[in-house]
């Protein structure tokens, strides 16, 4: 139960830190291009992979840090971060198949997804 209510808790914290940046991205840049969210993807996949490979290999961070920081901070802000750092251990596991599966699976399958629910969504 702890777990849940800290990652809970680190999940809001992304959120409004992924609001904020995005949208301060987009006041900068125009919104022309998803700019906001191309550069939260981008934040998110650089920290995720800082914060795990510090918190594995650098330093012992404790499992419930480890969940707040991770799974409910950077999960808020993104979940483009965990799926780009769960490829990149597939990759650096020697699983290439499976990371490019992953790639082009979650890319693509997201995209149909996507296009779908706008199909449903119109028709309700």
């Amino acid at each position: 139960m702890f777990r849940s209510a800290i990652v809970f808790i680190g999940g809001g914290i992304g959120s409004v830190l992924r609001y904020a940046i995005s949208g301060w991205v987009y006041t900068i840049m125009g919104a022309d291009f998803p700019y906001g969210t191309f550069a939260v993807n981008i934040i998110g996949s650089f920290v995720i992979g800082l914060f795990l490979t510090i918190a594995e290999d650098r330093f012992l961070v404790n499992s419930d840090m480890r969940a707040f920081v991770a799974i409910g901070i950077i999960g808020g802000f993104t979940t483009f971060s965990t799926f780009t750092y769960e490829t990149m251990e597939l990759f650096k596991s020697g699983s290439y198949l499976a990371a490019a599966t992953n790639i082009v699976g979650s890319i693509v399958v997201a995209l149909f997804a996507a296009w779908l629910g706008n199909i449903v969504g119109k028709l309700v």
